[in-house]
């Protein structure tokens, strides 16, 4: 089959999207930063100072940093980047850490000062972590995305510098060339070597931090209680193995997952439902890898419009992008799939985002849930939601583009509010 006109653009966004972490990503960017600076200054730090944008102060505060002994919040995450933390491993940073390490990390946050300062500007996306000790002093500078390090310096002398200015886009493969057309062809066409080595590890890493979710005692066992109270057919499971990562990853499991849109709970929300479905049908490992490529892009598409870090719940998009990969799985192509979208996003757009915490595993299942709905309303009986009905408009990527605007536009304000009722101002 021919390939699409974007292929290679298209492999190379999944290569950049599908990469695994350890924890929740926000307070892991504060520990590489943290790590970073720490391994600058050369020596453990007598005083921290961690500046930070709303939206990351609103995604650490009340989730568990993993491999801490269940410490939470910003303070915690730099402890745990200074004394523990690995910063050539990325997103994987605490994935290395010791006993010895974590009761270092107590002993570290009871000693030293760690002021944390909003920073200033509108930037969405911004850490900065400052470290002073030996007389000597470093920081590191992550913006616009997770790993994304800026700046480094040492007693005020910049040691590494990169462009931030013009944001992540230019710094990865362009997402405009996304369309959801295009994302049916280029699954059709991909040669799933080109895939299988990203694809394969999401399968892997999502479904064993799911199954360890489905034992319960993680969060409020969110996809425990689906299976209990709901029953056992395929949707269900589908809905509580999203969740069931998600109790277990808020919550401080110490297990990686493949993140999509620097979101584990979006990798997550767009693999599992599809892993599941696809096992229901016995289908085989192409397939899978196939209507994968699909929910993953078809999320990453709905994010590019929105960006990483918003007051509107990524897992939204994400169930979306789910559906749209069953609904691919069952051998719908554009036209089904198209529809599975507008629906699902008439349903649930605008749900909030109030930071990482146990109850995003519940918020998972709704967007699933909502992504299903969308799908057997299209395929049951043609129903769907039309052009001027809210924020429907014809053609499924004007409804993506009014759903980006709502989430970046519209929602500023309540992005704002929602801080403040969180810290309490």
């Amino acid at each position: 089959m021919e390939r699409t006109e974007h292929y290679a653009s298209y492999v190379e966004i999944l290569k950049e999207e599908l990469i695994p972490a350890m924890g929740c990503t926000e307070p892991i960017a504060i520990a590489l930063a943290a790590a970073k600076a720490r391994q600058t200054l050369g020596e453990l730090p007598v005083a921290c100072r961690v500046e930070v944008s709303g939206n990351i102060i609103k995604n650490v505060k009340a989730v568990t940093v993993p491999n801490t002994g269940g410490l939470k919040g910003i303070e915690a995450a730099t402890a745990a980047g200074v004394v523990a933390g690995k910063a050539d491993l990325m997103l994987e940073v605490l994935s290395q850490v010791t006993e010895q390490e974590i009761a270092a990390m107590a002993e570290f946050l009871r000693t030293t000062e760690i002021a944390v300062v909003p920073a200033l500007g509108d930037r969405v996306f911004y850490i900065r972590v400052t470290v002073e000790g030996g007389g000597h002093s470093a920081s590191c500078e992550i913006v616009d995305y997770h790993t994304n390090i800026t700046c480094v310096t040492r007693d005020g002398q910049v040691v590494f510098q990169a462009e931030a200015a013009s944001g992540e886009e230019k710094k990865q493969t362009d997402r405009s060339v996304l369309s959801v057309e295009e994302i049916i062809r280029f699954a059709d066409c991909v040669e799933i070597a080109d895939v299988a080595e990203v694809i394969r590890r999401q399968i892997a890493y999502n479904s064993a931090i799911s199954a360890e979710g489905l034992k319960g005692g993680w969060g409020a066992e969110v996809g425990k209680t689906i299976r209990a109270v709901y029953g056992d057919s395929v949707s269900i499971r589908a809905k509580a193995a999203a969740a069931a990562g998600s109790d277990a990853r808020m919550s401080g499991c110490e297990l990686p997952v493949v993140i999509v849109s620097g979101s584990g709970n979006q990798g997550m929300t767009a693999s599992l439902p599809v892993i599941e479905y696809a096992r229901d049908m016995g289908v085989d490992e192409e397939a899978m890898i196939r209507a994968l490529v699909v929910s993953d892009l078809v999320t990453i598409h709905q994010k590019t419009g929105i960006g990483r870090l918003s007051a509107f719940c990524g897992a939204v998009s994400a169930g979306c992008g789910a559906a749209a990969g069953i609904a691919y799985l069952k051998g719908g192509r554009y036209e089904v799939v198209a529809h599975t979208i507008a629906n699902a996003l008439a349903i649930c757009s605008g749900m909030i985002c109030d930071g990482a915490k146990p109850s995003c595993a519940a918020k998972i299942a709704a967007a699933v849930d909502a992504g299903l709905m969308g799908y057997y309303m299209y395929t049951t009986g043609s129903h769907q939601f039309v052009d001027g009905e809210g924020i429907i408009k014809k053609g499924v990527e004007n409804t993506i583009d009014n759903v980006g605007r709502l989430a970046r536009e519209g929602m500023r304000r309540t992005d704002e509010e929602i801080l403040h009722i969180m810290v309490g101002q």
